[in-house]
Protein backbone atom coordinates (compact mmCIF):
# COMPACT_ATOMS: atom_id res chain seq x y z
CA UNK A 1 0.00 0.00 0.00
CA UNK A 2 1.05 3.50 -0.61
CA UNK A 3 2.56 5.63 2.40
CA UNK A 4 1.73 8.90 0.87
CA UNK A 5 -1.41 10.17 -0.43
CA UNK A 6 0.16 10.98 -4.17
CA UNK A 7 2.31 7.75 -4.45
CA UNK A 8 -0.24 5.98 -6.03
CA UNK A 9 -0.29 8.22 -8.69
CA UNK A 10 3.60 8.37 -9.29
CA UNK A 11 3.51 4.45 -8.48
CA UNK A 12 0.92 3.71 -11.80
CA UNK A 13 3.03 6.19 -14.00
CA UNK A 14 5.99 4.00 -13.23
CA UNK A 15 3.63 0.35 -13.90
CA UNK A 16 0.79 1.53 -16.31
CA UNK A 17 2.05 5.07 -17.76
CA UNK A 18 -1.07 4.88 -20.36
CA UNK A 19 -3.54 3.78 -18.80
CA UNK A 20 -6.31 6.26 -18.57
CA UNK A 21 -6.27 8.57 -15.32
CA UNK A 22 -7.94 11.70 -15.02
CA UNK A 23 -11.04 12.59 -17.69
CA UNK A 24 -12.83 16.18 -17.31
CA UNK A 25 -14.84 16.90 -20.85
CA UNK A 26 -13.29 15.47 -24.18
CA UNK A 27 -9.48 15.71 -22.46
CA UNK A 28 -8.01 12.59 -20.82
CA UNK A 29 -4.54 12.57 -19.08
CA UNK A 30 -2.96 9.13 -18.14
CA UNK A 31 -0.88 8.52 -15.57
CA UNK A 32 2.23 9.76 -16.86
CA UNK A 33 0.57 12.93 -17.76
CA UNK A 34 -1.20 12.96 -14.48
CA UNK A 35 2.25 12.38 -12.87
CA UNK A 36 4.06 15.26 -14.54
CA UNK A 37 1.39 17.63 -13.98
CA UNK A 38 1.09 16.52 -10.45
CA UNK A 39 5.31 17.06 -10.05
CA UNK A 40 4.61 20.66 -12.27
CA UNK A 41 2.04 22.21 -9.82
CA UNK A 42 4.93 20.88 -6.24
CA UNK A 43 7.13 22.54 -8.17
CA UNK A 44 5.08 25.76 -9.38
CA UNK A 45 4.10 26.09 -4.71
CA UNK A 46 7.54 25.32 -3.80
CA UNK A 47 8.58 27.74 -6.09
CA UNK A 48 6.17 30.24 -4.65
CA UNK A 49 7.70 29.77 -1.05
CA UNK A 50 5.90 27.12 0.23
CA UNK A 51 7.32 24.94 3.52
CA UNK A 52 7.03 22.08 5.01
CA UNK A 53 3.18 21.43 6.59
CA UNK A 54 2.15 24.33 5.22
CA UNK A 55 -1.70 24.91 3.66
CA UNK A 56 -2.37 25.26 0.44
CA UNK A 57 -6.34 25.52 -0.20
CA UNK A 58 -7.69 25.02 -3.55
CA UNK A 59 -10.77 27.21 -3.96
CA UNK A 60 -12.13 26.02 -7.82
CA UNK A 61 -14.66 23.80 -9.65
CA UNK A 62 -13.71 20.38 -10.50
CA UNK A 63 -10.80 20.71 -13.32
CA UNK A 64 -7.79 18.91 -13.98
CA UNK A 65 -5.93 21.95 -12.36
CA UNK A 66 -8.03 21.04 -9.30
CA UNK A 67 -6.55 17.68 -9.13
CA UNK A 68 -2.99 18.75 -9.61
CA UNK A 69 -2.82 21.37 -7.19
CA UNK A 70 -4.22 19.07 -4.65
CA UNK A 71 -1.72 16.17 -5.07
CA UNK A 72 0.90 18.56 -5.84
CA UNK A 73 0.97 20.22 -2.62
CA UNK A 74 1.14 16.91 -1.12
CA UNK A 75 3.95 16.35 -3.08
CA UNK A 76 5.97 19.46 -2.25
CA UNK A 77 5.62 18.62 1.37
CA UNK A 78 2.71 20.89 2.12
CA UNK A 79 -0.48 20.63 2.95
CA UNK A 80 -3.95 20.94 0.96
CA UNK A 81 -7.76 22.54 2.03
CA UNK A 82 -10.04 22.00 -0.62
CA UNK A 83 -12.63 24.91 -0.52
CA UNK A 84 -16.39 24.01 -1.49
CA UNK A 85 -16.49 26.29 -5.25
CA UNK A 86 -19.49 26.76 -3.99
CA UNK A 87 -18.70 29.33 -0.74
CA UNK A 88 -18.93 32.97 -0.58
CA UNK A 89 -16.31 35.28 0.32
CA UNK A 90 -17.07 35.02 3.74
CA UNK A 91 -17.15 31.40 4.32
CA UNK A 92 -13.51 31.24 2.10
CA UNK A 93 -12.28 33.83 4.28
CA UNK A 94 -12.83 31.97 7.25
CA UNK A 95 -10.98 28.53 6.26
CA UNK A 96 -7.93 31.07 4.66
CA UNK A 97 -8.19 32.57 8.44
CA UNK A 98 -8.52 29.39 10.45
CA UNK A 99 -6.41 27.15 8.92
CA UNK A 100 -3.41 30.04 8.45
CA UNK A 101 -3.33 29.10 4.48
CA UNK A 102 -0.01 30.62 3.06
CA UNK A 103 -0.81 29.80 -0.50
CA UNK A 104 -4.25 29.95 -2.65
CA UNK A 105 -5.36 28.31 -5.79
CA UNK A 106 -8.36 30.00 -7.52
CA UNK A 107 -9.18 31.40 -10.81
CA UNK A 108 -9.87 35.04 -12.15
CA UNK A 109 -13.50 35.01 -11.67
CA UNK A 110 -13.33 33.56 -8.16
CA UNK A 111 -10.74 35.81 -7.06
CA UNK A 112 -12.54 38.84 -7.99
CA UNK A 113 -14.81 38.12 -5.08
CA UNK A 114 -12.44 37.74 -2.90
CA UNK A 115 -9.87 41.09 -3.73
CA UNK A 116 -11.57 43.05 -0.82
CA UNK A 117 -11.37 39.91 1.92
CA UNK A 118 -7.40 38.92 1.03
CA UNK A 119 -5.79 41.78 3.08
CA UNK A 120 -7.70 40.18 6.17
CA UNK A 121 -5.45 37.18 6.01
CA UNK A 122 -2.56 37.59 7.53
CA UNK A 123 -0.54 34.24 6.17
CA UNK A 124 -1.54 34.83 3.14
CA UNK A 125 1.22 35.63 1.04
CA UNK A 126 0.66 34.40 -2.42
CA UNK A 127 -2.52 33.66 -4.99
CA UNK A 128 -2.05 31.48 -7.93
CA UNK A 129 -4.46 32.28 -10.46
CA UNK A 130 -5.53 29.33 -13.22
CA UNK A 131 -6.46 31.69 -16.27
CA UNK A 132 -5.54 34.93 -17.21
CA UNK A 133 -4.35 37.32 -14.34
CA UNK A 134 -7.02 40.30 -14.27
CA UNK A 135 -4.34 43.26 -14.65
CA UNK A 136 -6.28 45.25 -11.59
CA UNK A 137 -5.93 42.53 -9.62
CA UNK A 138 -4.92 43.60 -6.05
CA UNK A 139 -4.62 42.17 -2.42
CA UNK A 140 -2.80 44.47 -0.17
CA UNK A 141 0.21 42.52 1.34
CA UNK A 142 -0.71 39.43 -0.88
CA UNK A 143 1.48 38.97 -4.08
CA UNK A 144 -0.75 37.47 -7.23
CA UNK A 145 0.44 35.23 -9.78
CA UNK A 146 -0.48 32.49 -12.81
CA UNK A 147 -0.80 29.31 -11.67
CA UNK A 148 1.17 28.42 -15.05
CA UNK A 149 4.44 30.11 -15.34
CA UNK A 150 7.06 30.05 -18.31
CA UNK A 151 9.47 31.02 -15.79
CA UNK A 152 12.40 27.56 -15.58
CA UNK A 153 11.31 24.90 -12.60
CA UNK A 154 13.43 26.22 -9.72
CA UNK A 155 15.78 23.49 -8.43
CA UNK A 156 14.06 23.41 -4.97
CA UNK A 157 13.80 19.35 -3.33
CA UNK A 158 10.09 18.91 -1.80
CA UNK A 159 9.95 19.04 2.00
CA UNK A 160 10.80 14.95 3.48
CA UNK A 161 7.39 13.66 4.57
CA UNK A 162 6.46 10.29 6.38
CA UNK A 163 3.02 9.19 6.24
CA UNK A 164 2.16 10.21 10.02
CA UNK A 165 2.85 13.80 8.37
CA UNK A 166 -0.29 16.55 7.97
CA UNK A 167 -1.58 15.54 4.13
CA UNK A 168 -5.39 17.79 4.05
CA UNK A 169 -7.65 19.48 6.35
CA UNK A 170 -11.20 19.01 5.50
CA UNK A 171 -13.87 21.83 7.11
CA UNK A 172 -16.99 19.82 8.14
CA UNK A 173 -19.89 21.60 9.06
CA UNK A 174 -20.60 21.65 13.29
CA UNK A 175 -23.78 21.47 15.22
CA UNK A 176 -22.34 24.82 16.69
CA UNK A 177 -20.39 27.49 15.31
CA UNK A 178 -18.55 27.97 12.29
CA UNK A 179 -16.83 25.02 10.16
CA UNK A 180 -14.55 23.24 11.91
CA UNK A 181 -11.11 21.92 9.85
CA UNK A 182 -10.15 18.31 10.42
CA UNK A 183 -6.96 17.24 10.11
CA UNK A 184 -6.02 14.10 7.98
CA UNK A 185 -2.56 12.73 7.75
CA UNK A 186 -1.13 10.96 4.73
CA UNK A 187 -2.12 7.22 6.47
CA UNK A 188 -5.59 8.38 7.26
CA UNK A 189 -5.91 8.99 3.16
CA UNK A 190 -3.95 5.83 2.04
CA UNK A 191 -5.51 3.71 4.55
CA UNK A 192 -9.33 4.85 3.77
CA UNK A 193 -8.32 4.19 0.12
CA UNK A 194 -7.35 0.79 0.40
CA UNK A 195 -10.29 -0.17 2.23
CA UNK A 196 -12.82 1.33 0.43
CA UNK A 197 -11.16 -0.08 -2.92
CA UNK A 198 -11.19 -3.74 -1.08
CA UNK A 199 -15.22 -3.73 -0.38
CA UNK A 200 -16.05 -1.57 -3.22
CA UNK A 201 -13.74 -4.10 -5.39
CA UNK A 202 -12.42 -1.43 -7.89
CA UNK A 203 -10.38 -2.38 -10.32
CA UNK A 204 -7.98 -0.84 -13.03
CA UNK A 205 -10.81 -0.69 -15.92
CA UNK A 206 -13.56 1.42 -13.68
CA UNK A 207 -14.08 5.05 -13.98
CA UNK A 208 -15.52 6.37 -11.44
CA UNK A 209 -17.82 9.92 -12.16
CA UNK A 210 -16.81 12.84 -9.59
CA UNK A 211 -19.71 14.35 -9.02
CA UNK A 212 -19.14 15.56 -5.49
CA UNK A 213 -17.41 18.42 -4.34
CA UNK A 214 -13.54 17.23 -3.38
CA UNK A 215 -14.04 19.93 0.21
CA UNK A 216 -16.56 16.72 1.12
CA UNK A 217 -14.38 13.59 2.22
CA UNK A 218 -16.98 11.38 0.43
CA UNK A 219 -16.03 13.35 -3.06
CA UNK A 220 -12.40 13.84 -2.41
CA UNK A 221 -12.46 9.68 -1.66
CA UNK A 222 -13.39 9.55 -5.61
CA UNK A 223 -9.64 10.38 -6.63
CA UNK A 224 -7.62 8.61 -3.60
CA UNK A 225 -9.87 5.66 -4.72
CA UNK A 226 -9.26 5.75 -8.51
CA UNK A 227 -6.06 6.16 -7.97
CA UNK A 228 -5.02 3.63 -5.75
CA UNK A 229 -6.43 1.31 -7.86
CA UNK A 230 -4.99 2.67 -11.42
CA UNK A 231 -8.46 3.39 -12.47
CA UNK A 232 -10.15 6.48 -14.12
CA UNK A 233 -11.59 9.14 -12.26
CA UNK A 234 -14.15 11.79 -14.48
CA UNK A 235 -14.96 15.11 -13.17
CA UNK A 236 -18.52 16.58 -13.70
CA UNK A 237 -19.61 19.84 -13.02
CA UNK A 238 -23.31 19.41 -13.25
CA UNK A 239 -26.13 21.68 -13.14
CA UNK A 240 -28.84 19.30 -13.44
CA UNK A 241 -29.20 15.83 -12.36
CA UNK A 242 -29.77 14.62 -15.77
CA UNK A 243 -26.63 15.76 -16.46
CA UNK A 244 -25.24 12.90 -14.38
CA UNK A 245 -27.16 10.08 -16.06
CA UNK A 246 -26.00 11.84 -19.38
CA UNK A 247 -22.17 11.35 -18.54
CA UNK A 248 -22.58 7.94 -16.98
CA UNK A 249 -23.64 6.98 -20.34
CA UNK A 250 -21.43 9.17 -22.99
CA UNK A 251 -18.43 7.98 -20.46
CA UNK A 252 -19.23 4.10 -19.72
CA UNK A 253 -18.68 5.35 -15.75
CA UNK A 254 -18.59 1.89 -13.68
CA UNK A 255 -18.83 3.81 -10.19
CA UNK A 256 -21.04 6.48 -8.95
CA UNK A 257 -21.26 8.01 -5.85
CA UNK A 258 -24.31 10.56 -4.35
CA UNK A 259 -25.54 12.00 -1.30
CA UNK A 260 -29.47 11.35 -0.15
CA UNK A 261 -30.90 14.46 -1.84
CA UNK A 262 -29.58 13.61 -5.37
CA UNK A 263 -29.93 9.87 -5.47
CA UNK A 264 -34.14 11.01 -4.56
CA UNK A 265 -33.73 13.47 -8.02
CA UNK A 266 -32.03 10.59 -9.66
CA UNK A 267 -34.48 7.76 -8.80
CA UNK A 268 -37.17 9.84 -10.65
CA UNK A 269 -35.23 10.31 -13.96
CA UNK A 270 -35.59 7.55 -16.53
CA UNK A 271 -31.94 5.66 -16.96
CA UNK A 272 -30.97 5.03 -20.82
CA UNK A 273 -29.66 1.15 -21.27
CA UNK A 274 -25.95 2.79 -21.49
CA UNK A 275 -26.33 3.92 -18.35
CA UNK A 276 -27.36 0.67 -17.39
CA UNK A 277 -25.07 -1.41 -19.03
CA UNK A 278 -21.74 0.47 -17.69
CA UNK A 279 -22.58 1.40 -14.29
CA UNK A 280 -20.94 -1.71 -11.67
CA UNK A 281 -22.00 -0.17 -8.13
CA UNK A 282 -23.85 3.08 -6.88
CA UNK A 283 -22.61 3.85 -3.20
CA UNK A 284 -24.39 6.37 -0.96
CA UNK A 285 -23.33 8.08 2.09
CA UNK A 286 -23.66 11.26 3.92
CA UNK A 287 -27.13 10.46 4.95
CA UNK A 288 -30.23 7.40 5.29
CA UNK A 289 -31.45 6.83 1.80
CA UNK A 290 -35.30 6.87 1.89
CA UNK A 291 -36.46 3.31 1.01
CA UNK A 292 -38.23 4.04 -1.67
CA UNK A 293 -35.54 5.90 -3.21
CA UNK A 294 -33.71 2.82 -3.12
CA UNK A 295 -36.40 0.77 -4.45
CA UNK A 296 -36.94 2.92 -7.40
CA UNK A 297 -33.10 3.17 -7.82
CA UNK A 298 -32.85 -1.17 -7.99
CA UNK A 299 -36.23 -0.95 -10.35
CA UNK A 300 -34.15 1.59 -12.66
CA UNK A 301 -30.35 -0.34 -12.40
CA UNK A 302 -31.36 -3.99 -12.04
CA UNK A 303 -27.55 -5.03 -12.68
CA UNK A 304 -26.26 -2.42 -10.42
CA UNK A 305 -24.72 -3.11 -6.90
CA UNK A 306 -26.59 -0.91 -4.42
CA UNK A 307 -23.75 -0.17 -1.59
CA UNK A 308 -25.05 1.59 1.46
CA UNK A 309 -22.52 3.93 3.82
CA UNK A 310 -22.05 5.34 6.51
CA UNK A 311 -18.84 7.84 7.30
CA UNK A 312 -17.70 10.69 9.55
CA UNK A 313 -15.37 13.42 8.29
CA UNK A 314 -13.68 13.00 11.34
CA UNK A 315 -12.84 8.96 10.12
CA UNK A 316 -13.71 9.02 6.73
CA UNK A 317 -15.50 5.56 6.43
CA UNK A 318 -16.97 3.53 9.09
CA UNK A 319 -19.39 0.80 7.90
CA UNK A 320 -20.75 -0.64 4.25
CA UNK A 321 -24.11 -2.66 3.47
CA UNK A 322 -22.53 -5.31 1.13
CA UNK A 323 -25.54 -5.31 -1.73
CA UNK A 324 -26.32 -9.16 -0.78
CA UNK A 325 -27.74 -8.31 2.25
CA UNK A 326 -29.84 -5.16 1.45
CA UNK A 327 -32.69 -7.05 1.46
CA UNK A 328 -32.04 -9.31 4.73
CA UNK A 329 -31.52 -6.22 6.40
CA UNK A 330 -33.37 -3.50 5.52
CA UNK A 331 -32.32 -0.04 7.18
CA UNK A 332 -29.26 -1.25 8.21
CA UNK A 333 -26.22 0.88 7.98
CA UNK A 334 -23.82 -2.33 7.31
CA UNK A 335 -21.19 -3.60 9.26
CA UNK A 336 -17.58 -2.26 9.82
CA UNK A 337 -15.40 -1.17 6.50
CA UNK A 338 -11.86 -3.30 6.60
CA UNK A 339 -9.18 -2.36 8.85
CA UNK A 340 -11.67 -0.61 10.94
CA UNK A 341 -13.20 -1.45 14.18
CA UNK A 342 -16.81 -0.12 15.34
CA UNK A 343 -18.22 -0.33 18.93
CA UNK A 344 -21.49 0.45 20.53
CA UNK A 345 -21.08 1.88 24.05
CA UNK A 346 -22.91 3.18 26.73
CA UNK A 347 -22.14 6.81 28.20
CA UNK A 348 -19.70 5.36 30.48
CA UNK A 349 -17.66 3.84 28.08
CA UNK A 350 -18.73 0.06 28.71
CA UNK A 351 -20.26 -2.37 25.44
CA UNK A 352 -24.25 -2.30 24.77
CA UNK A 353 -25.60 -5.41 24.55
CA UNK A 354 -27.08 -6.40 20.97
CA UNK A 355 -29.89 -4.30 19.88
CA UNK A 356 -29.75 -1.75 22.74
CA UNK A 357 -28.85 1.85 21.56
CA UNK A 358 -25.46 3.21 22.48
CA UNK A 359 -23.06 5.99 20.58
CA UNK A 360 -20.89 4.94 17.95
CA UNK A 361 -17.45 4.55 18.56
CA UNK A 362 -14.70 4.21 15.48
CA UNK A 363 -11.36 2.45 16.16
CA UNK A 364 -8.51 2.54 13.66
CA UNK A 365 -6.19 3.56 10.72
CA UNK A 366 -8.79 5.70 9.55
CA UNK A 367 -9.16 8.08 12.74
CA UNK A 368 -8.22 11.99 11.99
CA UNK A 369 -5.90 13.63 13.88
CA UNK A 370 -8.35 16.19 15.30
CA UNK A 371 -9.44 19.64 14.94
CA UNK A 372 -7.38 22.15 13.55
CA UNK A 373 -6.38 24.92 16.23
CA UNK A 374 -9.05 23.53 18.48
CA UNK A 375 -7.96 21.91 21.72
CA UNK A 376 -11.44 22.10 23.10
CA UNK A 377 -13.55 20.28 20.34
CA UNK A 378 -11.01 18.11 20.00
CA UNK A 379 -10.93 16.62 23.15
CA UNK A 380 -14.89 16.16 22.88
CA UNK A 381 -14.33 14.01 20.08
CA UNK A 382 -11.12 12.64 20.11
CA UNK A 383 -11.28 10.47 23.19
CA UNK A 384 -9.13 6.90 24.48
CA UNK A 385 -11.02 3.86 22.60
CA UNK A 386 -12.95 2.39 25.00
CA UNK A 387 -11.94 -1.45 26.84
CA UNK A 388 -7.87 -1.04 26.09
CA UNK A 389 -6.06 -3.13 28.51
CA UNK A 390 -5.25 -0.97 31.60
CA UNK A 391 -1.92 -1.52 31.42
CA UNK A 392 -1.37 0.90 28.00
CA UNK A 393 1.59 3.56 28.43
CA UNK A 394 -0.37 5.51 25.26
CA UNK A 395 -4.03 5.07 24.66
CA UNK A 396 -5.17 4.53 21.54
CA UNK A 397 -7.01 7.53 20.38
CA UNK A 398 -10.60 6.47 18.96
CA UNK A 399 -13.61 9.26 17.53
CA UNK A 400 -16.85 9.22 19.11
CA UNK A 401 -19.03 10.16 16.97
CA UNK A 402 -22.02 11.43 18.61
CA UNK A 403 -24.28 9.13 16.62
CA UNK A 404 -26.62 7.15 18.42
CA UNK A 405 -27.26 3.32 16.67
CA UNK A 406 -27.67 0.23 17.42
CA UNK A 407 -25.37 -3.12 16.57
CA UNK A 408 -27.69 -6.27 15.99
CA UNK A 409 -26.18 -9.86 17.18
CA UNK A 410 -24.19 -10.58 13.42
CA UNK A 411 -22.43 -6.93 14.03
CA UNK A 412 -24.51 -5.09 11.58
CA UNK A 413 -25.45 -1.72 12.46
CA UNK A 414 -28.56 0.54 12.58
CA UNK A 415 -28.96 4.43 12.63
CA UNK A 416 -31.06 5.93 15.31
CA UNK A 417 -30.42 9.55 15.23
CA UNK A 418 -27.37 12.09 15.87
CA UNK A 419 -27.37 13.24 19.66
CA UNK A 420 -27.89 17.17 18.46
CA UNK A 421 -31.08 16.32 16.24
CA UNK A 422 -32.76 14.18 17.88
CA UNK A 423 -35.88 15.71 18.99
CA UNK A 424 -36.98 15.57 22.65
CA UNK A 425 -40.88 15.98 22.57
CA UNK A 426 -43.58 15.37 25.45
CA UNK A 427 -41.21 13.36 27.12
CA UNK A 428 -39.70 11.31 24.25
CA UNK A 429 -36.61 11.22 22.18
CA UNK A 430 -37.06 10.77 18.09
CA UNK A 431 -35.06 10.14 15.41
CA UNK A 432 -35.81 12.93 12.76
CA UNK A 433 -34.80 10.56 10.15
CA UNK A 434 -37.44 8.10 11.21
CA UNK A 435 -39.76 10.52 10.81
CA UNK A 436 -38.54 11.39 7.07
CA UNK A 437 -38.68 7.79 6.21
CA UNK A 438 -42.41 7.80 6.92
CA UNK A 439 -43.00 11.30 5.02
CA UNK A 440 -41.31 9.78 2.09
CA UNK A 441 -43.42 6.53 2.14
CA UNK A 442 -46.12 8.40 1.74
CA UNK A 443 -45.48 9.70 -1.65
CA UNK A 444 -46.47 12.58 -1.57
CA UNK A 445 -42.90 14.59 -1.18
CA UNK A 446 -39.74 14.73 -2.88
CA UNK A 447 -37.38 16.27 -0.31
CA UNK A 448 -38.47 16.30 3.48
CA UNK A 449 -36.61 17.74 6.44
CA UNK A 450 -37.85 17.03 10.09
CA UNK A 451 -35.86 18.84 12.79
CA UNK A 452 -37.50 20.41 16.71
CA UNK A 453 -37.93 23.15 17.79
CA UNK A 454 -39.07 25.02 21.27
CA UNK A 455 -42.37 24.80 21.71
CA UNK A 456 -44.48 25.91 25.19
CA UNK A 457 -45.55 22.54 26.18
CA UNK A 458 -44.06 19.75 24.16
CA UNK A 459 -40.67 20.95 25.11
CA UNK A 460 -39.79 20.66 21.40
CA UNK A 461 -42.21 20.44 18.74
CA UNK A 462 -41.48 18.78 15.16
CA UNK A 463 -41.33 20.53 12.74
CA UNK A 464 -41.85 19.03 8.99
CA UNK A 465 -40.97 21.16 6.10
CA UNK A 466 -40.90 19.24 2.51
CA UNK A 467 -41.05 19.77 -1.64
CA UNK A 468 -44.68 18.41 -2.68
CA UNK A 469 -44.89 15.80 -5.08
CA UNK A 470 -48.64 15.84 -6.91
CA UNK A 471 -51.37 17.84 -6.74
CA UNK A 472 -53.15 15.99 -4.24
CA UNK A 473 -50.08 17.27 -1.69
CA UNK A 474 -51.29 19.54 0.73
CA UNK A 475 -50.10 19.68 4.06
CA UNK A 476 -53.66 18.12 5.81
CA UNK A 477 -52.91 15.12 3.42
CA UNK A 478 -49.43 14.36 4.60
CA UNK A 479 -50.32 14.08 8.09
CA UNK A 480 -53.95 12.32 7.31
CA UNK A 481 -51.02 9.73 5.64
CA UNK A 482 -49.11 9.65 8.76
CA UNK A 483 -50.95 8.56 10.82
CA UNK A 484 -51.36 5.40 10.53
CA UNK A 485 -48.24 4.64 10.66
CA UNK A 486 -46.61 6.89 13.26
CA UNK A 487 -47.81 7.21 17.04
CA UNK A 488 -49.28 11.03 17.86
CA UNK A 489 -46.02 12.26 19.59
CA UNK A 490 -43.64 11.44 16.43
CA UNK A 491 -46.63 13.28 13.99
CA UNK A 492 -45.36 17.04 12.92
CA UNK A 493 -46.80 20.21 14.91
CA UNK A 494 -46.45 21.87 12.03
CA UNK A 495 -45.88 21.24 8.18
CA UNK A 496 -44.65 23.59 5.36
CA UNK A 497 -44.83 22.65 2.10
CA UNK A 498 -42.89 24.62 -0.78
CA UNK A 499 -42.23 24.29 -4.27
CA UNK A 500 -38.72 24.98 -4.34
CA UNK A 501 -35.89 22.48 -3.34
CA UNK A 502 -34.83 22.10 0.51
CA UNK A 503 -31.13 24.37 1.35
CA UNK A 504 -28.28 22.64 1.24
CA UNK A 505 -25.24 22.48 2.91
CA UNK A 506 -21.83 22.88 1.42
CA UNK A 507 -22.19 19.22 1.20
CA UNK A 508 -25.17 18.87 -0.55
CA UNK A 509 -27.16 17.36 2.44
CA UNK A 510 -30.33 19.09 3.41
CA UNK A 511 -29.75 21.87 5.19
CA UNK A 512 -31.47 21.26 8.89
CA UNK A 513 -29.66 23.46 10.84
CA UNK A 514 -30.91 26.42 8.66
CA UNK A 515 -34.78 25.38 8.35
CA UNK A 516 -34.83 25.02 12.18
CA UNK A 517 -33.32 28.92 12.12
CA UNK A 518 -35.66 29.97 9.81
CA UNK A 519 -38.89 28.25 11.98
CA UNK A 520 -37.45 28.37 15.59
CA UNK A 521 -40.80 30.62 16.92
CA UNK A 522 -43.34 29.01 14.58
CA UNK A 523 -44.70 28.09 18.10
CA UNK A 524 -44.22 31.10 19.84
CA UNK A 525 -47.02 32.75 17.17
CA UNK A 526 -49.56 29.84 17.65
CA UNK A 527 -49.39 28.13 14.25
CA UNK A 528 -50.01 24.59 13.64
CA UNK A 529 -50.20 22.33 10.96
Amino acid sequence: MPYLVHDAILAHADSTPHAPALRHRDSVEDYASLAASVEAAGARLLGADIEHQERVAVYLDKRPETVHALFGATLAGAAFVPVNPLLKAEQVTHILRDCNVRILVTSADRLSGLLDALPACPDLHTVLVVGEVPEDAEAGHVRIEPWASDAPAPDVRPHRVIDTDMAAILYTSGSTGRPKGVVLSHRNMAAGAESVATYLDNRPDDRLLAVLPFSFDYGLSQLTTAFRVGAEAVLLNYLLPRDVIRAVARYGITGLAAVPPLWIQLARLDWPEEAQQSLRYITNSGGAMPQETLAGLRSQLPRTDCVLMYGLTEAFRSTYLPPSELDRRPGSMGRAIPNARIEVVREDGSPCAPGEPGELVHRGALVAQGYWNDPERTAERFRPAPGQPSGMPLPEIAVWSGDTVRMDEDGYLYFVGRRDEMIKTSGYRVSPNEVEEAVYATGLVAEAAAFGVAHPTLGEGIVLVGQPQGEEATAEALIDALRPHLPGFMLPAHVHLRAEPLPRNANGKIDRKALAGEFGDIFQQGETA
